[in-house]
């Protein structure tokens, strides 16, 4: 009977470099990637003290510990695709303008969900359009595909139980809001299957440069 192989730094692996082993299995590893606006940090603020507020009155945890941050997309995919996949985003980037985005009361997904309005969906909408254009790259196989926004918004909280989303709602419906801030980047959070905070993997400032996207799937 064999005994368990341990592998040793500066050692080999079946007759491979332990450095190159190590480089080319982390290579393989799967991370959950996600695309997203981030509104400046007074607005950021202000969406927590709802969230709180939601969660004191409801005790929908749900409502605590994510980040405040409008999503444009989210994939699983291998980590040796990363590169060819910020590349192809920061060519999105360079050819696309800074935008408004306005803020403006309350809306629901029956019956779980409870979010801010994106009142100006047009322009991220159109941002999405252009990040697709990526898609074949962000999907793993056929149980992993690449999720795109198609009704902008900043959650409140999510997965609720049905008593917390009807007496919400009803309270919600009713409440204001309103926020603006200026989407001059987007961020693509990362974090490896298994991990629950998630850490910036690049930012990609929108220049308005009169960059063909078409060109940039040559690169890809």
């Amino acid at each position: 009977m064999k005994k368990n192989m341990q592998v040793l730094p500066g050692k080999k692996v079946h007759g491979t470099p332990r450095a190159f082993y190590d480089d080319y299995t982390s290579q393989l590893r799967l991370s959950e990637y996600m695309l997203v606006l981030l509104p400046h940090e007074e607005l950021r603020n202000r969406v927590l003290q709802v969230r709180k507020d939601f969660y004191e009155t409801y005790q929908a945890t749900s409502a605590l510990g994510a980040k405040v941050h409008l999503t444009l997309a989210s994939f699983t995919q291998l980590e040796m695709l990363e590169e060819r996949i910020v590349n192809r985003l920061k060519t999105v980037a360079m050819g696309y303008h800074p935008f408004k985005v306005e803020l403006k009361d309350y809306g629901s997904f029956p019956s779980h969900t409870l979010f801010i309005n994106v009142t100006t969906k047009e322009p991220v909408q159109n941002l999405v359009r252009e990040i697709k254009t990526s898609q074949r790259l962000m999907k793993l196989d056929n149980e992993h595909k690449p999720y795109f926004i198609d009704d902008p918004h900043i959650h409140i909280a999510r997965k609720l139980l049905p008593w917390q989303y009807e007496k919400g709602w009803l309270e919600y419906s009713h409440r204001h809001f309103t926020g603006r801030f200026i989407a001059d980047s987007m961020l693509l959070l990362k974090r490896r299957a298994g991990d629950k905070s998630w850490q910036i993997a690049q930012r990609f400032e929108f220049m308005n440069l009169p960059v063909s996207t078409k060109q940039g799937e040559l690169f890809v």
